[in-house]
């Protein structure tokens, strides 16, 4: 059982351990000749969202938004905005980094549908699609969904398929997208991204990925957006090479809602329905280092049907879990393994037992997919998935799914997530490489400073020192790998409430492994916890920590939890040469979701089921530290082996 340990340490002390004095280089800028001083270590998370639209996305205009890319912009960097709604916008707390991700497909094409005059357009579809945009909000919302309905079934009108056409009007978009983007990206203060949305999705099944590029507009507008429509992965990983190959510059994809994928984000055969081959496993590890893990369209951590033991599964799978993402397709439990992060973890060390290679070995982040051109995680302020659903009564109740209006609705929306990435400065290059490596981690909206080191000779004497250097030095950071010495693995854990936000419940290790038998398994290790009462038995269960929400007038109490909370904690199940995987899950303690402050601001009676199940415990989850065996002569790196 592991030893608890409240520590109550400021942030400020937190962040100064991560730096050694003087320890700073110059660093090159993307494509220009900026420098900045970087610390020797990466000294602190910083925050951002990877997953944004704007007006130039097909189904965010079409949904309402009129925000482009430079409000987006403004808005992350702190300054207030106007809502498309008419309300001003503003973060109480800036963000560090912004990847504006608007969709490839048809990029721009429903705000030149709605502008263009009624007689120019021929097609019978785009033209009721049109002047549904004009009739009113609500039946500009029907208009988009039929339109991913029609996406999903391959029945897109031919008029929004003319690769010439839209090659031309996405690069007059792209180009004048990427020079906002270089005019708004300030070295050391905040770091705006080049990105897009690549929107597979047979049958309605979810197999979105967000690409993000390193470099400036220098290197991206050498290309255009790579459509979704009519592609597949592969030939996505393709686009990747060449834009590597032809430009020297760097560029990864990010999956993401594998929760609505029915199964096939995470399928354990290959693209053609037979065994998954090392070559292609080897590609999908190099090119998507991370995935999103929670986001305003539900949390894909795990799942309670495949985690029964897991008291914290059901966090965000209320809604979502019944079918793909325009509920074309329902859902069935024996699909939940290929569309969960956990059991995509626990797949890849079979894969790897099987091909050498691991092609799920990601790190996890979380970010928002808000369609509102507004980064907005956080509970108190939170903007809504779409224009259509910006802060006003009755949008917590109202039936939310696409047009079919079947099973969800406004209150099983998220309103996170968040990324945050340890790095040694706010440039495109270190939070890119941050990326990379795998050093981040996924929060549900609130800012938590969470830090993990494995290696073998830890100990709580390392606390009282240097002990970020300790990690770098003699272990590995979240992300990494260690190869089995013969000797369980020990970590140094820590977690800091967000500065602004609830204290913390617990600190968990989620354990995956592959028994003698071959068969995956998983565990969850409570490792440090607030205090509480116990009932002195050292192998029980940590009890629950409280409740202080008030639930009619959204508030809580910082009355119970831990402002921090350490561990020093040593693998007491490890067995030599399992291959197993490790992530810390950091829990705070009850608080209200969004829909409880949308009850009281707008004085809304809720159901009883509605109240209780928006009273949350929001989380983060670091990226996992890989076990591998230890290898021999002659063979290949497992994990992070790329082309």
């Amino acid at each position: 059982m592991a030893m608890k340990k409240l520590v109550s340490v400021s942030l400020a002390a937190l962040l100064v351990a991560a730096c050694s004095e003087g320890a700073v280089e110059e660093a090159q800028l993307g494509d220009g000749t900026d420098t900045i001083e970087l610390a020797e270590f990466p000294d602190r998370p910083y925050w951002g969202d990877t997953h944004l639209h704007t007006d130039i996305s097909v189904d965010a205009f079409g949904f309402g938004v009129r925000l482009g890319p430079e409000e987006a912009l403004k808005f992350a960097r702190g300054e207030e905005v106007t809502a498309t709604t008419g309300m001003t916008a503003r973060l109480d707390r800036p963000l560090d980094f912004l990847v504006i991700s608007d969709h490839s497909d048809a990029m721009g094409a429903t705000r030149r549908l709605y502008d263009a005059p009624r007689m120019m357009v021929r097609d019978p579809t785009l033209r009721r699609w049109r002047d549904m945009m004009h009739e009113s909000p609500e039946q500009s919302t029907l208009a988009v969904a039929e339109l991913i309905t029609a996406a999903a079934n391959d029945e897109i009108p031919e008029a929004l398929r003319d690769p010439e056409r839209q090659a031309k009007a996405t690069r007059e978009l792209w180009d004048r997208h990427l020079d906002v983007l270089d005019r708004y990206n300030e070295p050391g203060k905040f770091t705006a991204f080049a990105g897009f949305e690549w929107t597979l999705m047979p049958g309605g099944n979810n197999l979105h990925r967000v690409v993000m590029f390193r470099d400036g507009s220098g290197r991206t507008k050498e290309v255009l957006p790579f459509p979704g429509l009519g592609t597949t992965v592969e030939q996505l990983w393709d686009y990747m090479d060449a834009y590597q190959e032809t430009t020297g510059g760097q560029v990864l994809a990010i999956p993401h809602n594998s929760n609505l994928s029915n199964g096939i984000m995470f399928e354990l055969t290959g693209p053609d329905g037979g065994p998954m081959s090392a070559q292609y496993a080897r590609r999908r590890a190099a090119r998507e280092p991370v995935v999103e893990a929670t986001q305003i369209k539900g949390d894909s951590e795990t799942h309670p049907f495949l985690s029964p033991n897991d008291e914290f599964a059901g966090f965000g799978v209320a809604g979502w879990e019944l079918g793909n993402l325009p509920l074309t397709a329902r859902a069935t439990p024996d699909m939940y393994a290929g569309s969960y992060v956990r059991s995509a973890l626990l797949r890849g060390l079979t894969l790897e037992e099987q091909l050498g290679v691991n092609p799920y070995a990601f790190g996890m982040i979380g970010s928002t997919d808000s369609h509102t051109a507004l980064a907005t995680g956080d509970e108190d302020n939170f903007f809504g998935k779409h224009t259509g659903v910006e802060p006003r009564e009755g949008r917590a109740m109202e039936a939310q799914n696409l047009g079919t209006r079947q099973g969800r609705f406004g209150w099983h929306y998220l309103a996170g997530g968040y990324a945050a990435a340890w790095a040694r400065g706010n440039t495109r290059a270190e939070i890119f490489d941050a990326f990379m490596r795998r050093e981040v981690y996924a929060t549900t909206g609130p800012r938590m400073v969470v830090r993990l080191f494995a290696g073998f000779d830890f100990a709580d004497r390392d606390w009282e020192g240097d002990w970020v250097r300790a990690g770098y030095t003699r272990g590995v950071p979240m992300g990494g790998e260690l190869e089995d010495r013969g000797t369980a693995p020990t970590f140094l854990i820590s977690a800091l409430k967000d500065p602004d936000g609830a204290n913390l419940d617990r600190v968990q290790v989620v354990k995956g492994w592959v028994d003698a038998n071959g068969e995956a398994r998983e565990k969850v290790y409570d490792v440090a916890w607030s205090e509480r009462e116990m009932d002195g038995a050292s192998d029980s269960p940590v009890p629950p920590v409280g409740d202080t929400v008030n639930r009619r007038e959204a508030t809580y109490e910082n009355s119970i939890g831990a402002a921090e909370l350490r561990s020093t904690w040593t693998d007491p199940d490890y067995v030599e040469g399992q291959r197993a995987f490790y992530y810390v899950r950091v829990i705070e303690i009850p608080t209200p979701s969004w829909v409880l402050f949308d009850a009281k601001q707008f004085g809304i009676e809720l159901p009883e089921n509605v109240i209780e199940a928006n009273v949350i415990q929001e989380r983060a989850y670091s990226s996992p530290v890989w076990l591998r065996p230890r290898s021999t002569p002659g063979d290949a790196p497992a994990i992070m082996d790329s082309e």
